[in-house]
């Protein structure tokens, strides 16, 4: 039997220096390369290539998939423009956390990021889970490291001053990509907490492909 390396998260990195677009038009999952299980380094797990999953947006985009028949679980390659565990891309992400940090009220917010036909209360959900999303992980960063990021408040607008880049986050993913694994989502891979859900074994990774992207 294979000796496990232990806890690993189910997504790991695939070092993408150029756009979504363009993973999709060079079909780059075709190539993404892991060459050992992540659970079982020193082989003999049975570990092999399991096919990919969709990601709706951008549309067209596939994550490379393996498969450790001994821990019962996929390994997925996620390109460092996709936001972990979440719809859509870290950019979309930062540009609707960033128009939200510039408005004065929360449903201003929700009236310019979500012109589409949703209720009021449906659009401040859309917007607080993802502030709330972006704000754990920034707040988890400034914490962690304070001799890069100390003096940094919990936005993106304070981090991309801080740091001289827009968007900030996919920059962020790259400098820390040693701590993704330590890291929530939507940055890092940290595996949802165990008992989270009854419906789902501990780390394992959603296997369908996200739900439609939202307008606005």
């Amino acid at each position: 039997m294979a000796a496990s390396a232990g806890p690993v998260p189910v997504q790991i990195r695939l070092a993408w220096g150029s756009t979504g677009e363009d993973y999709v038009t060079r079909q780059a999952w075709r190539n993404a390369s892991l060459p050992c299980c992540p659970a079982h380094p020193d082989g003999g797990c049975g570990f092999a290539r399991h096919g990919t999953y969709e990601r709706m947006d951008p549309p067209g985009t596939l994550i490379a998939r393996w498969y450790c028949p001994e821990a019962h679980k996929t390994f997925s390659l996620l390109p460092d423009h996709l936001a972990a565990r979440f719809p859509g891309t870290l950019a979309r992400l930062e540009e609707v956390v960033a128009a939200a940090e510039q408005t004065s009220t929360r449903a201003e917010a929700a009236d310019r990021l979500r012109p589409d036909d949703v209720t009021l209360p449906s659009a401040l959900r859309w917007i607080d889970r993802r502030l709330r999303l972006v704000r754990t992980v920034l707040l988890t960063l400034i914490t962690l490291f304070p001799d890069y990021l100390g003096g940094s408040t919990p936005s993106v607008a304070s981090l991309a001053i801080r740091l001289g880049y827009v968007p900030c986050l996919v920059h962020l993913r790259v400098h820390y990509c040693d701590h993704l694994p330590t890291l929530p989502r939507p940055l890092g891979f940290i595996p949802p907490r165990a008992g989270a859900s009854k419906r789902k074994k501990p780390g394992q990774q959603h296997m369908g492909a996200d739900p439609p992207a939202q307008a606005g």
